[in-house]
């Protein structure tokens, strides 16, 4: 019995093993995929300095960019993927619809005098297969609205460019979030990896980088 328990927990621990050992080196190349991607976005006008992992199990990389001209500064990527060499920790995930994703980092000519978080949402409802008949008047009515500015200052200004400038761009470009604050980094900005797999959405994404970050330093000169 014992011995059978030995030859058990020996199984198990050496399919653990290779689950880690094959999802790693998957998500290890999808980080060496997603590095061309970003290069490929540059244009030619930024390149990786360096790349490196962090923590065990291959799910989250980061890499230094240089730009030659000065769009940015201290500017980094960090790509999050699914934890797939952790199989509860892949579970879960995918139970949670994560995504993975790419987050830039950088700062700006000027530190922006103001805190800015552009979050993109979305709802979906259906009706559960409710017909006609069952129905009892509580229907929802759906409304799409424009840009909306939540914010916390005393005083509005009349002119808000550099916000809706932010707001416009990543409706464009599809981009999940965007944030300004005074300390560094002081702009990111988060989109869908997948997203950037084709090279032309690749370049619209760092354009957009480009005109949203233009954008706010114009408005604080």
């Amino acid at each position: 019995m014992g011995r059978l328990l030995l030859i058990d927990v020996a199984s198990s621990v050496a399919v653990l093993g290779l689950w880690y050992l094959v999802f790693s080196i998957y998500n290890q190349k999808k980080g060496a995929s997603a590095l061309r991607w970003v290069q490929t976005a540059c244009a030619g006008k930024g390149r990786i300095l360096e790349s490196h992992w962090v923590g065990l199990g291959s799910s989250r990389l980061e890499a230094r960019l240089h730009f030659a001209s000065r769009w940015f500064d201290n500017a980094r990527v960090t790509v999050r993927f699914r934890p797939r060499s952790s199989p509860l920790h892949w579970l879960v995930s995918c139970w949670r619809r994560q995504k993975e994703t790419l987050t830039f980092e950088a700062d700006l000519g000027g530190s922006p005098s103001f805190h800015l978080e552009v979050v993109r949402h979305r709802w979906s409802a259906h009706n559960r297969g409710i017909t006609s008949r069952k129905r009892d008047g509580r229907e929802w009515d759906l409304y799409e609205p424009g840009p909306i500015i939540l914010t916390t200052r005393t005083h509005w200004k009349q002119d808000p460019t550099a916000e809706l400038n932010a707001l416009m761009s990543a409706r464009r470009q599809d981009i999940l979030e965007v944030h300004f604050r005074p300390e560094s980094p002081q702009f990111s900005a988060k989109v869908h990896l997948e997203a950037l797999a084709d090279p032309a959405a690749a370049a619209s994404f760092v354009s957009a980088l480009r005109e949203i970050a233009a954008g706010v330093s114009a408005h604080r000169q």
